[in-house]
């Protein structure tokens, strides 16, 4: 792959996470018990970049995505929340694939980014509202963040496997990786 296909290929991964996240805002979350809780369904693009491009271009698809999306229709507010939210779960998700491929899979890193975004998030609220009470949220979100963790890696899971552009940069950056793409835990 050329420089420039790998500088379209971030800016696809950016765009495509940006147009999940404002789909996602406009749709209303079905569970009553968890007021603002959303799908996570811009983790998509969070855990492809991180199989498939080095770790300074995947973070860069993470920056650009939050970014842009605050531009398209956030606040400072919301770019903090999900600044917090999307940095923790990266970082966790890094860590947790460092692990190798023989003691977690994608899906299992997929469910860490689901409950560490939901803890970076409180995290925010916490500090806003000068209390830790918070924090007694969490075990709801983290069951929700687990759930929607699971349905991210096993799509992203899907997507690595069959389409061939995801393949083909996964070959050139994870070379050894392919035991993650079975759905071994």
């Amino acid at each position: 792959m050329t420089r420039n296909q790998k500088i379209v290929y971030i800016a696809l991964l950016a765009a495509q996470g940006v147009v999940i996240g404002l789909i996602e805002r406009s749709i209303p979350f079905p569970f009553a018990f968890a007021p603002g809780a959303k799908l996570g369904l811009a983790n998509l693009i969070t855990i492809i970049s991180i199989f498939t491009l080095p770790v300074k271009d995947s973070f860069t698809v993470v920056w650009m995505r939050l970014l842009l999306t605050t531009l398209l229709g956030g606040t400072l507010s919301t770019f903090m929340y999900s600044c917090a939210g999307a940095l923790l779960s990266y970082v966790g998700m890094l860590a947790v694939k460092q692990l190798g491929p023989k003691r977690v899979s994608i899906i299992g890193i997929s469910a860490t980014g689901g409950i560490l975004h939901n803890v970076g998030q409180l995290m925010i609220a916490s500090w806003i509202a000068q209390t830790w009470t918070v924090m007694l949220y969490l075990p709801v979100l983290a069951f929700l963040g687990i759930l929607s963790g699971i349905a991210i890696g096993i799509a992203a899971n899907y997507l690595i496997e069959h389409v061939q552009t995801l393949r083909d940069f996964k070959a050139m950056y994870h070379p050894f990786s392919d035991h993650h793409m079975k759905g071994e835990s």
